[in-house]
């Protein structure tokens, strides 16, 4: 009994020598008080996320943006006028994959103890300007649109990245190791097939029937 009573007020002495916010025999008094819009140690914020959340809610912002954008663009060409499936295919896949990223994102923002918040605009750099909506494209420029579009976004993102991982007062490698492995390498890829699909497109137009060529690219597109 002596002995149970000599541990006891060792850890009774080393808990008090500690910090009273890490100290496990007030963590009920810590808890007590908590609330999700007050201050609290009680949540899994860490590293840099404070000061990098606002960058990652500016590219949220972004990605939402655009994945309208390019809705618009897949209507346009699903309409009886156009009739480019291909093409339709093409722009619905592109703003299923910028909605389905905006929410991943925000999976990641509220894993890491924050929450998205739409009512705020944050000027940052990873802030991509709304282009000027012009439905009434052709096929050639719609692709030089969307080629454009996910260069913005493919820097927003490495601006983030960048932050996360080398600013001395910002650096979160856990959120620059999320973007590495889940985001970047998908804009990467998006860049290389729109720049493909821009410059062969260009070329079949040159041929004495451009229409049949269009329309034979259409039926390329419908099929990946």
């Amino acid at each position: 009994m002596k002995s149970v009573t000599v541990v006891i007020t060792l850890l009774a002495t080393i808990c008090g020598a500690l910090d009273q916010d890490n100290c496990s025999a007030n963590i009920m008094r810590a808890c007590s008080s908590y609330k999700l819009s007050g201050p609290s140690i009680c949540n899994s914020r860490y590293g840099g996320i404070e000061r990098i959340e606002p960058e990652v809610q500016a590219y949220i912002n972004s990605n939402i943006i655009k994945s309208y954008e390019y809705l618009l663009m897949a209507t346009h060409f699903n309409s009886h006028q156009m009739n480019r499936p291909g093409f339709q295919k093409l722009f619905q896949g592109l703003s299923d994959s910028s909605f389905d990223d905006s929410i991943e994102m925000i999976r990641e923002i509220s894993r890491r103890g924050g929450k998205a918040n739409f009512n705020v605009v944050h000027d940052s750099p990873a802030s991509v300007s709304s282009q000027e909506m012009r439905l009434e494209v052709d096929e050639i420029h719609s692709l030089a649109m969307a080629l454009d579009t996910e260069k913005k976004l493919s820097n927003a993102v490495i601006h983030v990245h960048t932050r996360a991982l080398h600013s001395p007062s910002d650096q979160d490698p856990e959120m620059a190791n999320y973007i590495e492995e889940n985001v970047i390498s998908k804009h990467a890829e998006n860049v290389r097939k729109l720049n493909g699909y821009v410059n062969n497109l260009a070329q079949l137009m040159e041929r004495d029937d451009p229409n049949m060529a269009v329309y034979m690219f259409d039926q390329y597109l419908k099929n990946q």
